[in-house]
């Protein structure tokens, strides 16, 4: 089990003792070489517990991969993981509760993996945990992925100027932004662009047999976008004899560009992009990082029009409570809805100020993320 403390300015502190298996164990087993549950199993059978050779070797770190979203006050979040895979590494642990294809549910913890690294030195594991998360191809729900590399990197984490108010100190909408900047996220963009190009070719064989954008007269450029983190890429791009010219980042050396990735020559430095899609989704992953990309179509729908003031589900959940009725006088930050998802209660409060002008659900409605469940005008 575990024993936990809380340590300051030289003292231990008694918190709370665990007899039994917790999350964390997977560290003690990196760095005794011990398989707790194995040795359980044994001592329930009545075996004697022989560990009298225990020793520690290196260090071992372990992170908690959630599906949730910390810059929206950690809510769960759920949906499909279409690809979850960590390539192997020496010294890397991946205890996961998914697999490409799964979908994560409203029923269970949002907890999908627990990512651990061993190394001989505490730098050696933060640095070989951190980079194996970066770099990890997650292409699904929503994850606290940035979150985890970013405090990991972080100066005071490196050096242990760490207490429970860590994440008082650094603000969570820097601790949790996007790994990848606007510029790196264009090039991504670029990628994509390029990459679909080829897809497209690939699927029309006749395509194949001209080079591509092809007229008989001087046209514009071709031209797809994207929306991202950081807003909307507007991809403009021609093919020229030494590569692709792209308005808004220069010419580009196209080294090789096939439908799954795209290697880049970008002012001297090379870049190699993997592009893996899923209906209007492209995930784009690189050394520099991932990006999530959605399709702006060349015709967007209207948006169907909705009243000011809905107050929306932010996940499927189930209805507990419902605290207002039409009519009633609300103040800002007035609950309005308990939702009950992935074992926690979640309270929607009232946008603004007014009166409540429609509730439509009651308590035990099953609703889906993004339902409106009650408008105040």
């Amino acid at each position: 089990g575990t024993v936990e403390f809380l340590y300051q300015d030289g003292d231990f502190y008694f918190l709370e003792m665990n007899t039994r298996l917790q999350v964390e164990h997977p560290v003690t087993e990196m760095i005794t070489g011990l398989d707790l549950v194995q040795l359980q199993i044994e001592v329930a059978a009545g075996a004697p517990l022989d560990v009298e050779d225990l020793h520690i070797d290196g260090h071992a770190v372990e992170a908690r991969l959630y599906a949730e979203d910390p810059r929206n006050d950690y809510l769960p979040a759920t949906g499909r993981f279409h690809r979850f895979h960590f390539p192997p590494r020496e010294g890397l642990r991946v205890d996961a509760g998914i697999e490409d294809g799964s979908v994560v549910s409203i029923h269970y913890d949002p907890l999908i993996a627990k990512v651990v690294a061993h190394a001989d030195t505490r730098e050696g594991a933060i640095s070989l945990l951190a980079d194996a998360l970066r770099n990890a191809r997650i292409h699904g729900s929503v994850t606290n992925r940035a979150l985890l590399v970013r405090v990991l990197e972080h100066p005071d984490f490196i050096a242990g100027d760490i207490d429970v108010s860590f994440l008082e100190r650094h603000p969570v909408d820097d601790l949790a932004a996007p790994l990848l900047g606007a510029t790196e996220e264009r090039l991504a963009a670029v990628a994509a662009a390029l990459t679909d190009q080829a897809a497209d070719r690939a699927s029309a064989p006749v395509l194949t047999t001209i080079p591509s954008g092809w007229r008989n007269l001087p046209t514009e450029p071709q031209h797809r976008g994207y929306r991202g983190e950081h807003g909307e890429h507007h991809i403009y791009y021609s093919l020229g004899p030494e590569g692709f010219d792209v308005e808004g980042v220069g010419h580009i050396e196209a080294v090789e560009v096939v439908p799954e990735a795209a290697t880049l020559l970008v002012d001297t430095v090379e870049h190699h992009l993997e592009v893996a899609r899923y209906g209007e989704d492209r995930f784009v992953d690189s050394p520099e990082g991932p990006a999530h990309l959605v399709v702006i179509p060349r015709f967007p729908a209207t948006e169907r029009e909705e009243e000011e003031g809905s107050l929306h589900a932010p996940m499927p959940g189930k209805v507990v409570r419902v605290e207002a009725a039409e009519g009633d006088e609300v103040e800002e930050g007035q609950t309005l809805v308990i939702l009950e998802a992935m074992k926690m209660e979640h309270t929607l409060r009232a946008p603004h100020a007014g009166t409540v002008a429609e509730v439509r659900c009651s308590p035990g409605d099953q609703v889906d993320a993004h339902a409106i469940l009650v408008v105040v005008a």
